[in-house]
């Protein structure tokens, strides 16, 4: 892999609950720490997470995100222990001087969200500013909002930012 070659970077969105869910598909929620509803993560494109994604596919939706949606997600979202706002001091003491750069690292795979110090692993995220456009229940290819939608995501997320 050269260094300028990115890293596709996906994030999943849990949009369902599990009250009659099978427990492979619960157990592999807790997994991917995507415990509660509107809750998202980062992840990459490995062949680990992407088998753990279709068992998961009627709870969670998810798509390659961009620098642009990883940097407000970042911004506005993402939390340290304590539930505390991400300053541009911690930023610092950590290597990074703004968030972009942040982002950056994040998307050529120098850093990994979940993996920073002190900081949670996901974003609790509002429901999406004027609903689900489908079915929750049905697929994204025939209309519903669950399971893969590609570049799409980028637009589910910043709604729900």
């Amino acid at each position: 892999m050269t260094q300028t070659e990115q890293i596709n970077q996906i994030a999943v969105v849990r949009i369902r609950g599990t009250v009659s869910a099978q427990r492979e598909a619960r157990d592999t929620l807790s997994l991917l720490r995507l415990d509660h509803t509107n809750h998202a993560i980062l992840i990459d494109d490995r062949p680990a997470y992407k088998g753990m994604l279709q068992k998961v596919n009627s709870y969670v939706t998810w798509g390659e995100v961009t620098k642009e949606t990883i940097m407000a997600m970042l911004e506005k979202r993402a939390r340290l222990a304590g539930n505390k706002k991400v300053t541009t001091e911690y930023l610092e003491q950590h290597g990074f001087k703004t968030f972009e750069a942040l982002a950056e690292a994040i998307m050529t795979g120098k850093a990994e969200h979940g993996k920073l110090p002190f900081m949670t692993p996901l974003f609790k995220l509002h429901p999406p500013s004027k609903g689900f456009k489908g079915n929750v229940k049905k697929s994204f290819k025939v209309g519903g909002e669950a399971g893969y939608r590609g570049e799409a995501i980028n637009d589910l997320v910043k709604r729900m930012i």
